[in-house]
């Protein structure tokens, strides 16, 4: 049995918590908020982000950051990709070096480049225990209602990604394992930036021409990216890759294509952000992946037509209507 703290309180924590608690495992979920811990403790459901599903009797909640980890075998980091360094700079005085933390969290910093396991890395310095990352098509309502979920967890370290594949695998939550830990994180970011896109295409009706095409050349560059950064080709047709950007791009519990539908719809950013409950993580990371691309000079014209979009002031129509005018070239 391993005790496990969750950082976070979101429907992703929630659910993963949810699911270690079935495995038998000592779980306390972390909120950085106290009030919001003292309710979900108290009314034992997370009414804010995931209602209706009531939470196990073992699950502890807390707000306490020096209580977060008494205890603890081993770390699940959930919160948004912009405030981990917040989030581990409050909290790195009370996490001991040797656990291992698995981050499920998908974007780019802003100004830093740097992924969610690096960012861990940054602010931790070494550890002895490694880190690690979850990512793959899970969206938190289905598998809270345990419809089968098919993840991959990466690690360099194949003993860490073993460890965390058997804490939180259930019968109905199967989770594979890669060393890939570059490609799976860019995967996992990238990913919500095309979902943004995909939301576009949904908002202005363009059907499923339009959006097949868009998955498949929005995959190309994505795989582009990655190999320029050090990532393997297979990561990103696998569940990382194709897997989550599939789930992202059609449903319709994801935030990032709901805000992009809201934009084909018409919305200017700020009015779909508004529209939206908790964090849409493709705005700030499609800035990110722009910047990374041009560091490392990497042609991704989607990912720019995005950024015109969401930052420039653009009309998807007309962006759409320029990449389609693209020069011909060979697939």
């Amino acid at each position: 049995m391993e005790h496990i703290t969750v950082i976070g309180d979101g429907a992703w924590a929630t659910v993963c918590a949810v699911m270690l608690c079935e495995n038998g495992h000592r779980v306390r979920m972390w909120s950085p908020f106290a009030e919001q811990a003292a309710e979900v403790q108290g009314r034992r459901e997370n009414v804010t982000f995931l209602p209706g599903v009531k939470l196990p009797d073992n699950l502890e909640v807390t707000g306490d950051d020096g209580y977060a980890f008494d205890g603890a075998t081993m770390v699940l980091h959930t919160t948004p990709t912009q405030f981990i360094r917040t989030v581990w700079r409050r909290l790195r005085e009370h996490c001991p070096g040797a656990l291992p933390i698995c981050s499920v969290s998908k974007g780019i910093e802003n100004r830093t480049l740097m992924r969610p396991t690096q960012i861990l890395l940054d602010v931790l310095g070494v550890r002895e225990g490694d880190v690690c990352a979850l990512s793959g098509p899970s969206i938190a309502p289905e598998v809270a209602s345990r419809l089968p979920a098919t993840v991959a967890v990466a690690a360099e370290n194949s003993a860490v990604a073993g460890r965390v594949q058997s804490a939180i695998t259930r019968p109905y939550f199967r989770v594979y394992t890669n060393t890939d830990l570059i490609g799976t994180e860019l995967a996992g970011a990238t990913k919500n930036v095309i979902a943004i896109a995909a939301g576009i295409l949904d908002g202005l009706r363009f059907g499923d021409n339009a959006k097949a095409g868009l998955l498949t050349r929005g995959l190309v560059e994505i795989t582009r990216l990655g190999l320029a950064m050090g990532a393997k080709a297979e990561t990103f047709a696998g569940l990382a890759g194709m897997g989550d950007l599939v789930t992202t791009c059609i449903s319709p519990h994801g935030r990032n294509r709901t805000l992009g539908e809201a934009i084909g719809q018409g919305a200017t950013l700020a009015q779909a952000q508004a529209r939206i409950s908790g964090v849409v993580e493709g705005v700030a990371t499609t800035a990110s992946v722009v910047e990374l691309a041009h560091r490392a000079g990497v042609e991704m014209p989607l990912t720019r037509a995005a950024y015109d979009v969401l930052f420039n002031g653009r009309s998807p129509g007309e962006t759409i209507a320029g990449l389609m005018a693209r020069p011909m070239k060979a697939e």
